[in-house]
């Protein structure tokens, strides 16, 4: 979905307009969020946003992934696998799923740790469970009630902030905040922009830590378009922050291209990209995520080799911080887990 420019607005009239429909949608999601979740039997982490959109979320989740095992656990990421038509429980295999059946993020995650997409969440742990999982990660669900979280890590863009802060359709949040807030047990801000700062100060006044991280470009990737002229295009929650970050690494984006959050490409919108640059001596250069969705059963097919993936990963500025935080959530789950079977 494209979101609508108005979510990003201060005050409009179409917002207005649709602010008693937030009201209600409001209301009916803060009942769910004081649901009480099933408890899976291991510790359960939740990467997640307040808001409709991107932010930086799977990168995040690929990072924690790493803290993880250099814990010593076993993680396996859950997600619902939004895009895609398998509603599961089943453990994704990158080399026979596409992003038609699992997702485009759930398909790019299983390229390094194990993934299990479900509807069902609570079925979806069991799998995962059954995968040898020390430690359950999903990848998003924070809204949703259905598994008891031993801690949600929220994650938010510097520059883009909450938008309005207004709840959906009027705006981008999908619950009111307050109640999120509550429920959150870290904050991660993405980037250096202010947006997020008033969010960060509700976090840390309530005693709970915020981590500043940034995206950090691969080498190989800035070194494979070093000293050319790109064409870019993105179908992700915040194209734009994509073609900063190519800028930021000296690249000449010459031209860009957005689309809608998990845009299905066509043959025909490729061949057009593709047909574009070839005329404008161009690189053709997207997201890893985009890139995944232009995936079959037998691999990129022969109209998309000629795009340029651009790899990122998420740095913590307080590394040991975030992995002392994780490690003693893992140790409260554990002691809590015990207590209740004792």
């Amino acid at each position: 979905m494209r979101e609508p420019a108005f979510w990003n607005r201060p005050s409009s009239l179409l917002s207005l307009l649709l602010t008693p429909l937030g009201a209600l949608y409001g209301v009916i999601t803060a009942q769910r969020l004081a649901r009480k979740g099933l408890d899976t039997g291991i510790p359960v982490l939740c990467v997640g946003n307040y808001h409709v959109g991107g932010a930086g979320k799977t990168p995040a989740v690929l990072a924690l992934t790493k803290l993880l095992r250099h814990l010593g656990e076993t993680p396996v990421v859950l997600s619902r696998g939004y895009g895609g038509q398998l509603r599961g429980p089943i453990k994704v295999d990158p080399e026979r799923h596409t992003a038609a059946d699992v997702g485009d993020e759930p398909l790019m995650l299983a390229r390094t740790v194990t993934v299990v997409v479900a509807r069902d969440r609570i079925a979806g742990a069991a799998l995962a469970k059954s995968q040898g999982a020390s430690v359950i990660l999903m990848d998003d669900g924070f809204q949703n009630p259905a598994i008891a979280k031993d801690a949600a890590l929220i994650v938010i863009d510097g520059d883009r902030g909450l938008g309005n802060g207004r709840v959906f359709p009027a705006g981008p949040l999908r619950a009111p905040l307050p109640p999120q807030l509550a429920r959150t047990a870290a904050l991660i801000v993405v980037g250096d922009g202010a947006a997020a700062e008033p969010v960060a100060a509700a976090i840390a006044a309530q005693g709970k830590p915020v981590f500043s991280a940034h995206l950090k470009a691969s080498d190989a990737s800035v070194a494979s378009l070093r000293g050319k002229r790109v064409l870019a295009f993105a179908g992700i929650g915040d194209p734009c922050r994509f073609f900063r970050t190519l800028r930021a690494c000296a690249i000449e984006v010459v031209r860009e291209r957005a689309f809608a959050d998990h845009h299905p490409f066509s043959k025909g919108e490729i061949e057009t990209l593709i047909a574009e640059a070839k005329r404008d001596a161009l690189t053709l250069v997207t997201t890893e995520k985009d890139l995944a969705r232009l995936q079959t059963a037998e691999g990129p097919p022969a109209w998309a080799k000629e795009i340029v993936p651009f790899a990122v990963t998420l740095e913590f500025g307080g590394a040991g911080q975030l992995r002392k935080f994780v490690s003693e959530r893992l140790f409260q789950a554990r002691q809590k887990k015990f207590r209740n079977d004792a």
